[in-house]
């Protein structure tokens, strides 16, 4: 039995995938004289562990196969890369975000992820769209453009006013995004001049969305959280004086003894 270390897409849940939880299928393509030579068809489905998810994830692939004279079958070539390699299920590979991140900002990277193997420079465009939606909305900055925004926010961080959490190597790597997704947001002077993205520069965009989600969004949570947690530990103590002292005060013996 093989297993292999796994993260769910559906419920971030990580954990150890084992063959009952797994179903793999390989058929050869016996179409003869293809310009891409001898492939397969390649099914992988698992299925997640996790009680409250238990979800299926399906991904389909397309690879070159060799003939193996011992087996007389087709083997699957896993030295070279894939023609295509896409996950079928869940539709695309982002992760789910908390509610308490604006609706705008998690729709946008939900569909950045959608369409970033499709359409890699539309997926920039968006990935830049929602971190200025994110300056906007967690930096309380607005400006006519991301440019000049990013601009205040590295003046506020000089003048230490940014939230917490908001460091100069993140407004630096939303800077570089800002140049990146300019590819597809503004047409060049040149309308000759065409500058692709790859769906691994789009993925790369993508990632600083979601660590400024946890940067930003989910560390100022779990620190109000905490917070709160101590603030009810206080107010549960001090409750607890009080109550102590009127039990004091209401007891003649007590009196006596203090006095």
């Amino acid at each position: 039995m093989t297993t292999f270390n796994w993260t769910c897409p559906y419920c971030n849940h990580a954990q150890a995938v084992g063959d009952a939880k797994t179903h793999a299928n390989e058929r050869h393509e016996s179409i003869a004289d293809l310009a891409e030579g001898s492939l397969s068809a390649c099914f992988f489905a698992i299925g997640c562990s996790n009680e409250d998810c238990k979800k299926l994830t399906i991904i389909v692939s397309v690879r070159p196969d060799k003939w193996n004279n011992a087996t007389h079958n087709y083997d699957v070539d896993c030295e070279v890369e894939p023609l295509f390699f896409r996950r079928a299920l869940p539709s695309s590979d982002a992760k789910p975000q908390p509610e308490y991140i604006p609706q705008a900002l998690r729709d946008g990277y939900y569909e950045a992820c959608l369409i970033k193997d499709d359409s890699p420079k539309a997926a920039a465009t968006l990935a830049r769209r929602c971190l200025q939606g994110m300056i906007r909305d967690f930096c309380n900055i607005r400006k006519a453009t991301l440019d000049q925004e990013i601009k205040a926010l590295h003046a506020a961080i000089d003048e230490g006013s940014a939230p917490p959490g908001v460091s100069i190597e993140s407004v630096d790597a939303i800077d570089h995004v800002r140049r990146v997704g300019n590819i597809g947001a503004h047409m060049e002077k040149d309308i000759n001049l065409i500058i692709p993205v790859d769906p691994q520069e789009a993925q790369s965009l993508i990632g600083l969305v979601e660590l400024l989600f946890e940067e930003w969004y989910v560390s100022r949570e779990q620190r109000k959280s905490r917070l709160a947690h101590i603030a009810a530990i206080s107010a549960e103590k001090q409750k607890a004086i009080l109550d102590g002292r009127k039990g004091t005060n209401a007891n003649p013996e007590d009196k006596d003894i203090s006095s």
